[in-house]
């Protein structure tokens, strides 16, 4: 994209004397940054202590949805964060450099973007997860500015169905990626978690599925990264 893009890097105190580390790449909701998670979220960085691993929280613009657009071709965000910046991080850091040792998650866009990355990219990512995940984009045609990256529902409707999560359960070879998936009850995208939650079921594919009451705010996402980082650390620990 020709164009600097910060990223935050939280290493465990335990980095300079670990050979290497896992890493779970964390991804920001619409409207958010890199530092979204550090400033709104104060305190779940402890976890990188506890569960002994690299958290890297990288930006997806303003709207990017973690697409590579087609519509707006300076938007490369699936490129971005699936290439460039997991090399970037490997080459730097003390990373295990292999899908056993990186898992990726994130809240609203960023739920539907880390399964939707981690769906195309199954040699890069090992582990997937979703808080409040936007993981059916079809039911918001005009949100989110999802149509100036895919354009008009109504004139481009075949970009619409390839580019959302949950029709691209077909992609997932069994027993190949760990799934964690998490909705409040109270939150607008509560119907099409469940909705995935029985597609992945009737394909029986394996995942974690949590719901509990809440609404799409930080409150609840605070709470819901520790089941997702519990959940990526053990599927790190499960590396023969």
């Amino acid at each position: 994209m020709k164009k600097e893009i910060k990223a935050v890097v939280i290493r465990p105190n335990s980095y300079n004397s670990i050979k290497e580390l896992p890493v779970v790449y964390l991804l920001h909701g619409y409207s958010d940054n890199y530092a979204g998670w550090i400033t709104k979220a104060p305190g779940f960085e402890k976890l990188a202590d506890q569960f002994n691993m690299m958290i890297v929280c990288p930006d997806g613009g303003f709207g990017s949805w973690y697409w590579d657009s087609k519509i707006d071709t300076t938007f490369k965000y699936e490129t971005y964060i699936s290439n460039e910046l997991v090399e970037w991080i490997d080459a730097k850091y003390k990373t295990i450099k292999d899908r056993k040792g990186r898992a990726i998650t994130g809240l609203s866009m960023g739920g539907h973007g880390a399964l939707y990355l981690a769906i195309r990219h199954q040699s890069v990512f090992g582990a997937a997860g979703s808080m409040s995940g936007g993981v059916d984009i079809r039911p918001f045609p005009h949100n989110w500015d999802m149509a100036k990256r895919l354009g008009e529902y109504s004139l481009q409707s075949e970009q619409w169905e390839k580019h959302t999560v949950i029709n691209m359960l077909h992609l997932i070879p069994p027993k190949s990626l760990k799934l964690i998936i998490d909705c409040g009850t109270g939150d607008f995208f509560y119907e099409v978690n469940e909705n995935l939650h029985r597609q992945l079921l009737y394909r029986n594919i394996p995942h974690d599925y949590i719901v509990r009451p809440g609404v799409h705010n930080w409150p609840y996402w605070q709470q819901a990264v520790k089941y997702q980082l519990l959940f990526m650390h053990e599927f790190f620990n499960e590396r023969s």
